[in-house]
């Protein structure tokens, strides 16, 4: 990797203790996915590597963003008649969406019928996981159109999706336990089922008024309402439970609101830019803006990850927000205050696609460098199951289920995202 080394000893010696602590309580997740999981990953060969699953899963969700790409770039094939988007694309991308959500649920299941429990897959996991929040969200973008959903309101909408997804990671780094949020489950069931919808009755079908309420208010209150009710509040309540009860990690005021920094700092930058833009940059260009926002925010929270899974100091900021502040600086400059001539659209456009190409290489760079890393301290390989596993495969089964089949500890075992592969 060019000589970069992304992870010091005081990070590796911290994975080398970690343990996975999980709290799943959510009904779908518990009583519905769990044992659909637990009968599918027995047709799973064991010499498929957990984290062979796991991006596979992300690489559908990829694929869907591009297919849906190429026929409505700019979230505008709504008001065109007829709807560019062929149906076959929508019933395809629910395919696609709900087998990433099942390779999700497995892979960690995988990982206890291999032997092959690790760090590595919880963090190879939930970094995919991080690049997916942007991803799936503009999926219903999509249906809806800008017509009646203007990008300026989709970007607000995807940075609830950022922070609904990043603050239970700052929860892990304070309280030290993953409480997984009930949110997820029916978010990939429903988006799953809008998609499929979609494709059997049409990209119209989302544009009869329930009530006299058009279904994409629908969709953008839900979802607020959601964050605000079923998320935050919780996740404050759990981070208080554990100074109370000293069961946390007991950091400083100051240490625990740092991981708060970056991501702030990137939702001010990012908003700045689209609320002062010389040319109307979210306007313009709303996909790819998501996909610049996306891996910063993917890069920032892979970052958290590394952190509260190695018991390590938090970043206070992130050296790719450098070139977003540069930027966005030449994109909000008033330059006819300044008797400079105004700056292009074309000029605009191109200054976000260089920055989106280079904070995408950055970060694949980073993803990269990390697993490798881990990989060589580990002794391990990514995408292989190991020859000596099947040696410990039996003693991990046994650990997982009790004599009558059930998993002893349905809140720590039977979870979804078990991912200490």
């Amino acid at each position: 990797m060019i000589g970069i080394k992304y992870l010091n000893d005081a990070h590796l010696k911290g994975f080398e203790k970690y343990k996975y602590n999980c709290v799943d309580t959510s009904i779908l997740s518990v009583y519905v996915m769990h044992p659909f999981w637990n009968k599918v990953v027995l047709y799973c060969p064991r010499w498929i590597a957990p984290n062979l699953l796991t991006f596979t899963g992300f690489l559908l969700t990829v694929v869907n963003f591009f297919l849906i790409a190429y026929y409505d770039y700019d979230f505008r094939a709504a008001t065109k008649t007829p709807i560019p988007v062929p149906d076959w694309v929508w019933i395809l991308a629910a395919i696609n969406l709900f087998v990433a959500y099942t390779l999700d649920g497995i892979d960690g299941k995988q990982a206890r019928r291999t032997g092959t429990s690790g760090p590595l897959g919880e963090l190879f996991d939930h970094g995919l996981d991080s690049y997916s929040a942007v991803l799936i969200p503009i999926y219903m973008f999509t249906i809806f159109g800008a017509a009646d959903l203007p990008p300026v309101r989709m970007y607000f909408i995807t940075l609830n999706v950022f922070l609904n997804f990043y603050l239970p990671h700052v929860e892990k780094y304070l309280t030290g336990v993953m409480f997984l949020p009930w949110g997820y489950d029916f978010v990939m069931w429903g988006v799953s089922i809008t998609l499929a919808i979609t494709g059997i009755f049409g990209a119209e079908f989302w544009q009869i008024p329930v009530f006299g309420v058009k279904p994409c208010h629908i969709f953008e209150m839900t979802l607020y309402v959601s964050a605000v009710i079923t998320s935050h509040p919780i996740i404050i309540h759990n981070v208080y439970k554990s100074y109370r009860d000293k069961t946390g990690k007991m950091r400083s005021f100051s240490e625990a609101i740092r991981p708060l920094v970056p991501l702030s700092s990137l939702f001010i930058l990012c908003t700045v830019w689209v609320l002062c833009s010389r040319n109307g940059i979210i306007d313009m260009e709303p996909r790819l803006y998501f996909v610049m926002c996306g891996t910063l925010f993917s890069n920032i929270c892979c970052r958290l990850i590394v952190a509260q899974m190695s018991d390590t100091r938090a970043d206070l900021w992130n050296g790719l927000l450098n070139l977003l502040c540069v930027v966005a600086f030449f994109c909000i400059l008033p330059y006819h205050f300044l008797g400079l001539p105004e700056l292009s659209i074309q000029v605009e456009r191109y200054l976000l696609y260089g920055l989106t190409f280079c904070v995408t290489i950055a970060h694949i760079h980073y993803g990269a460098g990390v697993v490798r890393e881990m990989c060589h301290h580990f002794r391990i390989r990514c995408f292989k199951v190991r020859s000596d596993a099947s040696k410990l495969t039996a003693h991990t089964n046994n650990l997982d289920v009790n004599r009558n089949g059930s998993y002893p500890n349905k809140h720590h075992l039977n979870h979804r995202q078990n991912k200490s592969k």
